[in-house]
Parts: C-alpha cells; structure tokens; sequence
C-alpha cells in the first residue's frame, strides 16, 4: 500500500489503468477532455504492476482498475467517476484539487 501513496503525493488526478482496459481508456478520455492534469499508471506496464495491483485490491477496488485517485483520495472506478459526471460533481471536485483551472 505504500507503493500506491507514493504513487499518488503530490499529484492532483493519478490513474491505475491497464492498456487494453475499454473502460480505463474512456475514463482517462473523459478528464482528460476537461484539460486535467492527470497521471496515468498501466498496471501492464509498470515492474510493480502485480504488486499495486494486490494494494488497490487491499484498498477494496474490484475490479483493481480503473481506480481514479483526485486529490490523494480514493474515488473510484468508472461508476463512480461517471456519477460524479453526470451529477455536476466531477469539474468541482477536479478544480479543488487544482487538477485544472476554468
């Protein structure tokens, strides 16, 4: 779990993913199209990829990805993130983290 917060310090908007992930990629597409300064991890890519898997899995993310962390905190996976969306809530909460500027 201490992979996963050094990971995460520091970083307004940090994504786990996995590559070939359809619903990784339509998340990162969506706050992305907002100009938000995110950080992406592919699990399938990263030598510790195995291990932060297991410390989201720890962290109670199933499926482990995608996990969206916005302000050093865990929100979730693709549900989540697309209800705060569709609720109005997801550019305030990115703004606060200072993750983009409007």
């Amino acid at each position: 779990m201490e992979s996963v917060k050094k990971m995460v310090a520091e970083k307004p908007v940090v994504m786990f993913s996995k590559s070939k992930c359809c619903m990784c990629h339509t998340i990162k597409t969506l706050i992305s199209s907002f100009g938000a300064n995110l950080t992406v991890y592919e699990l399938d890519e990263l030598p510790n990829g195995l291990q932060v898997e297991r410390a989201l899995l720890i962290l109670g993310r199933r499926p482990s990805v995608p996990a969206v962390f916005i302000g050093q905190e865990l929100i979730g996976g693709a549900n989540e993130i697309m209800s705060l969306h569709l609720e109005g809530n997801l550019v305030p909460l990115l703004m606060k983290a200072k993750a983009l500027w409007l």
